[in-house]
């Protein structure tokens, strides 16, 4: 298990090394000039100057990497122009919020999707089957950027039973976790509905029922336990695609995360603030792939002894 882990690490560094390079090139593959666009087509020439040399833009680019290398080795990823402080200080700061979005979307993503895969595969065929296929193509369908507008008008505005934007209590958190969730709970329905059919038409699985297993212990102790190893990557994948993902989202609630700070920094072109929001949501997703990894060899031995 521990050789496993380590291999896996050691394929995790290419592709964090990857992601930080492409994150240093951010500024410098946007056509025009930075600087110039940050202080406007009037900005006068000692100060483009001045924003440049802070910027460490006036360099050979090899230097520029080598010293952005050595900043992020230190935990420094320059200063925040719109917050005036430290970006470090500033993505960690609206990191958590994007976190526990991400996880209530994800809880929301399996409640729905799992039990509903389940019971379709089970009923394959029925009425039932056919009313869980509509109800995936509705949400496979159905964008965020529809979908949250649609919710906040039924629930917050028509009824009134739910804030409409912002980070409070855990009724702020529904309609944003239900507009995230949706969606990939149709994907995973239609995986664990696929992943638990093949299951259920094993052989092992007729071996169990002439043995004279209720069909509950048929489903969920063989079928199902089997059948985990695909629908954790897709939770893993999925989880990834939450914390990648919550820009529109995060936009249309007003909240205060990673996928809006994105957002204003843009807006603001605060280079060195959107550069620390696309590094912290990519190391975030490959971090969450390495857990899955890791996850996978503790569900089934097989996949550590390959």
């Amino acid at each position: 298990m521990i050789r496993y882990i380590g291999k896996r690490l050691l394929f995790a560094l290419p592709a964090l090394w990857v992601i930080v390079t492409l994150v240093f090139l951010l500024v410098h593959i946007v056509p025009g000039d930075p600087v110039e666009q940050m202080l406007g087509e009037g900005a006068r020439a000692e100060d483009l100057q001045q924003l440049r040399h802070a910027l460490g833009l006036d360099v050979p680019i090899g230097t520029q990497y080598a010293h952005y290398l050595a900043g992020i080795l230190r935990g420094d990823l320059g200063e925040s122009f719109r917050f005036q402080q430290p970006v470090t200080k500033v993505v960690i700061d609206h990191y958590p919020a994007t976190l526990e979005l991400a996880i209530v979307a994800l809880i929301v993503c399996i409640l729905i999707g799992i039990p509903a895969g389940v019971l379709a595969a089970e009923r394959r065929a029925t009425a039932t089957d056919h009313a869980v296929g509509v109800f995936t193509l509705l949400g496979l369908s159905i964008p965020n950027f529809a979908l949250g507008p649609v919710l906040i008008l039924i629930f917050s505005v028509i009824l009134g039973w739910l804030p409409v934007s912002g980070r409070g209590g855990p009724a702020h958190l529904i309609l944003p976790a239900v507009t995230l969730g949706a969606g990939l709970a149709a994907i995973l329905t239609r995986m664990v509905r696929t992943s638990v059919m093949e299951e259920l038409s094993s052989d092992y699985v007729r071996t169990a029922r002439a043995k004279g297993l209720s069909s509950s212990a048929v489903l969920f102790r063989h079928a199902f336990r089997n059948a985990l190893i695909p629908i954790l990557t897709i939770l893993g994948l999925q989880f990834g695609t939450l914390l990648a993902g919550t820009i529109v989202t995060e936009t249309i609630f007003s909240w205060p995360g990673i996928g809006r700070l994105a957002v204003q920094a843009i807006g603001a072109r605060d280079y060195p603030l959107l550069q620390g929001c696309v590094l912290l949501i990519a190391v975030s997703y490959v971090i969450v792939n390495l857990l899955t990894d890791m996850v996978y060899a503790a569900v089934d031995p097989r996949v550590r002894l390959e």
